[in-house]
């Protein structure tokens, strides 16, 4: 979820010198949001302040350092608020694993897509949209996916909210990325037949690597 939307992106613009910088950033950002949650969720001890201190300054040199490389790409700014905001709410109420902490968190990480779309000078938003909408859509079956097997695994309902997630992604992409809705199809199947197997978390985080990589893969070169 944090790899697949920006090199996503990037490829189907065209890689370039300026994704570096942005990757470097949209790590260090990741590694500062993490540094805070564990820091919120303790309590705010000061034993966990110093890592918050250190991935915020390199996160904001970062960022600087990416902004004055391409001024364009601070449009994109205030539509990670909402994301950021949230996730550290539910950090501070320990709520990080609550759906709607997840959801926000991947819409967050499917806009990137767009981003590293437009600092490779990609000419059709249009396409970055629909590429960061698979993204989004994926990695949000995944939190409904995960949670059927591992928190919700007794609960029925669950598996059929997973199941019928896969299937809406589905028909809400077939207009516009019709081999991406094919491949949903394909993972709405997943979702039913998976669960029955009883896999370990590690088996799940495992099979998802190839999950995340064929629709990535489908999207870059269909749509």
């Amino acid at each position: 979820m944090l790899v697949s939307p920006l090199l996503l992106g990037a490829l189907a613009s065209g890689p370039g010198w300026i994704h570096l910088l942005l990757a470097a950033f949209w790590f260090a950002g990741y590694f500062a949001f993490n540094a805070t949650s564990l820091w919120l969720k303790s309590g705010r001890k000061v034993r966990y302040l110093r890592p918050v201190q250190v991935y915020a300054a390199l996160a904001a040199a970062l960022g600087l350092a990416t902004a004055l490389a391409d001024p364009g790409l601070l449009r994109w700014a205030p539509l990670f608020v909402l994301p950021l905001g949230v996730g550290v709410w539910a950090a501070a109420h320990r709520r990080e694993r609550d759906l709607l902490a997840g959801v926000t968190t991947v819409i967050g990480s499917a806009l990137m897509t767009v981003v590293a779309y437009d600092a490779g000078g990609g000419p059709d938003l249009r396409r970055a949209a629909v590429l960061a909408a698979g993204q989004f859509l994926y990695f949000a079956g995944t939190v409904f996916y995960v949670k059927s097997m591992i928190r919700e695994r007794d609960n029925p309902a669950y598996l059929r909210l997973s199941v019928g997630f896969h299937v809406v992604a589905a028909l809400a992409l077939a207009p516009w990325a019709p081999w991406v809705a094919a491949l949903f199809v394909v993972l709405a199947l997943r979702a039913w037949w998976v669960p029955r197997l009883g896999w370990t978390p590690k088996q799940i985080g495992i099979a998802e690597i190839a999950g995340t990589t064929a629709v990535a893969l489908v999207s870059l070169f269909t749509v």
